[in-house]
C-alpha cells in the first residue's frame, strides 16, 4: 500500500471487501442450511414411506391370518332362524336378570330404601 492513497478511500474498499466476504459467508451458510433441510425432508419422506409400507404389510398379514382362522359361516349373512334364536336367548337372559334384580331389591334392608326417598 502506498502512502499517497487517501485513508477514506482505503476505508471504503476495506468496508466493501468485508461486506462482500460477509455476503459470501451468508450465501454459503444459507446454501448449506437449505441443502441440509432438503436432505432432512427427503429422509423423513423416505422413512414415512417405509413406515407406511410396513403398516400396510402388517395389516394385510393380520387380515389374511384372520380370514384363514375364521369360520366360513361367520363370513356370510346369518339365517333368519338363527337370528330369531339369538333374539329369544337374549330376551330370556334379560328376563332372568330382571327377576334377580327384583329379588335383590326385595331382600334389601328397608332402612336404606327409606333414607333414599327422604
Amino acid at each position: 500500500m502506498t502512502n499517497s492513497v487517501n485513508p477514506m478511500v482505503h476505508a471504503f474498499f476495506v468496508g466493501r471487501a468485508v461486506a462482500q466476504g460477509i455476503g459470501e459467508q451468508l450465501e454459503k451458510a444459507a446454501t448449506d442450511a437449505l441443502s441440509e433441510l432438503g436432505k432432512f425432508d427427503a429422509e423423513q419422506r423416505d422413512r414415512f414411506r417405509h413406515f407406511t409400507e410396513q403398516v400396510l404389510e402388517r395389516a394385510e398379514r393380520e387380515q389374511s391370518q384372520t380370514i384363514v382362522t375364521s369360520s366360513p359361516t361367520s363370513a356370510g349373512p346369518v339365517p333368519e332362524s338363527d337370528l330369531q334364536e339369538v333374539i329369544d336367548t337374549l330376551r330370556a337372559e334379560m328376563a332372568e336378570l330382571r327377576a334377580k334384580l327384583q329379588q335383590y331389591r326385595d331382600c334389601a334392608p328397608r332402612s336404606t330404601e327409606d333414607n333414599r326417598h327422604s
